[in-house]
């Protein structure tokens, strides 16, 4: 584990100790915790959420931004939390388990207005958006030496779909159902994490696995370095009758030499993923956490941590957001001339 790791895994675990063993001192001290839900840990979700919770913490004690200490929100003890991702982080920002997760920019949408796959469920009309972060791309893969070439090939096959109240699981569905393939009839279908999904693949339990997920996956890097991966591609007819269907979705390849063994690049599909918070927390907080976001330390951070954190950019911080913005992160996009 690297320093940045390290120190990562440090504040959460003192931090959440201390949460448990003494709250009400914790909070006499100033501290404020703030869970971050991210996503399994063969992902994308949760390397970046850590990440960024390195980045916007700073509790009592801790050297100033200025002498190469943190340059996070005074007082704050951020962490990243796993979980079955974007739906479930969703619902856990608004039932107050989350103050903040990260989720696709379809499924933020969906929640919020209670249209799509969440139709005839309460609204989650207390989700704000902080800012986009990148792109995430939808991966259909399976043994290199696998005899299926292509997504059609998939039927009568064993086949992840993503785990239950995720992203992933929707995007599935909603793909795998435009090419004829239907969970329990002509697919069988499971539900797992990335690790545990790319482990059945290469153990040939699975057949293949879906995934929705910033380029390299940690999962699927290790399957190509063992036993090799395929990667199917997404053609571009298939490409425009999805889009059709859904329009945060759009066009994207995953470049060749991606993953080991990879030498052509690959037409998929992209979403983005969005940083989304409550508009009970204060604005304050929310302004002083968009702040740290987007500091210089915190570049420094992205950039150094995962390949994916070069593409969290503030040019990129108001693409495709269709929620309304938390005050605080307006006040800070006003501030800094993003937003007119």
């Amino acid at each position: 584990m690297d320093r940045r790791g390290f120190l990562g895994a440090l504040g959460a675990s003192l931090g959440a100790w201390a949460q448990l063993a003494n709250p009400r001192a914790s909070h006499a001290q100033g501290i404020n915790f703030f869970r971050i839900g991210t996503g399994g840990a063969g992902g994308t979700y949760y390397p970046i959420g850590g990440i960024i919770a390195t980045a916007i913490s700073n509790p009592p004690g801790s050297r100033p931004c200025e002498k190469g200490g943190s340059c996070g929100v005074p007082g704050l003890v951020a962490t990243a939390i796993t979980s079955d991702g974007s739906v479930a982080n969703c619902n856990g920002i608004v039932s107050g388990l989350l103050e903040a997760g990260i989720s696709q920019a379809d499924v933020a949408h969906w929640a919020y207005t209670g249209t799509g796959l969440f139709e005839g469920k309460p609204k989650l009309d207390k989700l704000r958006v902080i800012a986009n972060l990148f792109p995430e791309h939808i991966h259909i893969y399976t043994r290199a030496d696998s005899k299926v070439t292509k997504i059609e090939d998939l039927k009568g096959k064993r086949v992840n779909f993503g785990p239950p109240a995720s992203g992933t699981l929707i995007g599935a569905r909603l793909l795998f159902a435009e090419y004829g393939l239907e969970e329990g009839k002509t697919v069988t279908a499971e539900y797992l994490q990335p690790q545990p999904a790319a482990d059945r693949v290469r153990d040939g339990q699975l057949d293949a696995s879906f995934i929705i997920v910033g380029y390299p996956a940690a999962a699927i890097g290790e399957l190509a370095a063992t036993v090799g991966v395929r990667l199917l591609p997404i053609q571009p007819e298939m490409q425009e009758r999805l889009l059709a269907k859904v329009p945060f979705w759009s066009k994207a390849v995953i470049p060749a030499g991606t993953y080991k063994g990879q030498d052509q690049d690959v037409p998929t599909l992209a979403v983005g993923a969005q940083l989304l918070t409550s508009a009970d927390q204060p604005e304050g907080l929310i302004y002083e956490v968009t702040k740290a976001l987007w500091n210089q330390n915190t570049r420094n951070l992205l950039d150094a941590g995962h390949a994916k954190g070069k593409a969290i950019r503030p040019e990129t911080a108001l693409a495709g957001v269709s929620l309304p913005l938390h005050p605080g992160a307006e006040r800070y996009y006003r501030e800094v001339g993003l937003l007119k």
